[in-house]
């Protein structure tokens, strides 16, 4: 907090003048679009969203990953965005008490449908994978972090891999997520839903 850009702390603010920085970015990204906030937040303008969507349309070298935890404004607005295919749209889901939000996904016009079961903090297991095009897990870091089940986890895989679902297990968390780390049964599991850039940042 107080770094540029953040002198408000976590009050909604907009950066209008950060529109064009993918445009002046030549080597192809993945970017994790205003990944400290959200662009369906009920707050932002529609013209403001237009924008983004504006400047991802044209900044096609790049993938744009937006994800929401808002998914009944992404369905009203869905019809009047341009979905190119480098736009990937997600919603985040935490445990079965959210997993209606990908209803509200599936009728986006977005090409790439994805779900961020981050932080996981129960079963899924109600979860219906029809539709989606891959799937983020990663349980909750920091202070205070609520514990995450390995059968939640692999739920989540072996359902993924029973419908050829990409699947990406970022971390386990906890107080020191580096000591946890992302092993899964052994295993690393980076999974894409397309082939893209050898070079992808994940912010």
């Amino acid at each position: 907090m107080g770094t540029k850009g953040y002198e408000r702390g976590f009050e909604l603010t907009l950066h209008p003048e950060a529109l064009q920085k993918p445009m002046k970015m030549k080597k192809p990204q993945m970017i994790f679009v205003n990944s400290m906030s959200d662009i369906f937040h009920d707050k932002v303008p529609d013209e403001f969203i237009f924008d983004i969507f504006e400047v991802m349309n044209k900044a096609s070298q790049h993938t744009f990953q937006v994800l929401t935890k808002r998914p009944k404004r992404l369905e009203k607005l869905s019809d009047k965005l341009q979905w190119g295919d480098n736009i990937w749209m997600g919603v985040s889901i935490e445990s079965n008490e959210y997993i209606n939000r990908a209803n509200y996904l599936r009728k986006c016009g977005a090409k790439i449908k994805f779900i961020s079961i981050e932080p996981l903090i129960g079963s899924v297991d109600n979860l219906d994978y029809t539709g989606l095009d891959w799937v983020i897990v990663g349980g909750e870091s920091g202070f205070g972090a609520r514990p995450i089940l390995k059968e939640w986890v692999v739920d989540v895989r072996d359902k993924c891999q029973n419908s050829n679902i990409p699947f990406f297990f970022k971390q386990w968390g906890g107080v020191n997520k580096k000591v946890a780390g992302r092993e899964l049964d052994g295993n690393i599991y980076d999974e894409l839903p397309l082939t893209i850039v050898e070079e992808t940042r994940f912010e």
